[in-house]
């Protein structure tokens, strides 16, 4: 068990130290540790906790390692899971904060910036083609996608709330 709980730390602590952006440019990375490399769970079961995941408030990334740590080992497996997504990241803002504000003007540090946002584009666009095929739409679950992805962009309604009405449609409409 103490094993167990050792790869849980240390898997969601390596997520936790490359998921530059946050939010979900860390699902890739997510996926590659739980389907690929270490069989934890099928891509169908990693598709189903996302969206469970993501009907929650709250990091993504927190909480995909709270689910997986607690499929595989119980509460103390999720407790491994939060403790490696959040630690990395908790001690890097420490030592960073303070190197931030010392070099935050310098042209290099603004290129450096700068030159990451679009890599993150990048994984956010990887997520949506990786996940789309997986999620077995159908022309009901697509309009619902693009009506929603236009409320996004056209109007001021939260997310969350776009979230919770697609929610309650499904539970009414599909579950019979």
């Amino acid at each position: 068990m103490l094993q167990l709980l050792w790869e849980i730390f240390l898997s969601s602590a390596k997520v936790g130290v490359f998921g530059y952006g946050g939010g979900p440019s860390v699902i890739p990375l997510i996926k590659k540790e739980t389907v690929e490399l270490h069989h934890w769970m099928s891509a169908d079961e990693f598709t189903d906790s996302l969206a469970f995941g993501n009907a929650l408030p709250g990091p993504i990334a927190t909480k995909m390692s709270a689910y997986i740590g607690y499929k595989l080992a119980g509460l103390v497996g999720a407790v491994a899971g939060v403790l490696g997504m959040v630690a990395p990241s908790f001690i890097m803002m420490l030592a960073l904060a303070a190197l931030f504000f010392a070099i935050k003007d310098d042209p290099r540090a603004q290129g450096a910036l700068r030159a990451v946002r679009p890599v993150i584009v990048a994984l956010l666009a990887f997520t949506a083609y990786d996940l789309f095929p997986k999620s077995g739409l159908n022309w009901d679950y697509l309009a619902l996608g693009l009506v929603s992805f236009a409320l996004m962009v056209f109007t001021d309604v939260h997310p969350a709330l776009i979230i919770a009405a697609a929610a309650m449609l499904g539970a009414l409409v599909y579950s019979f």
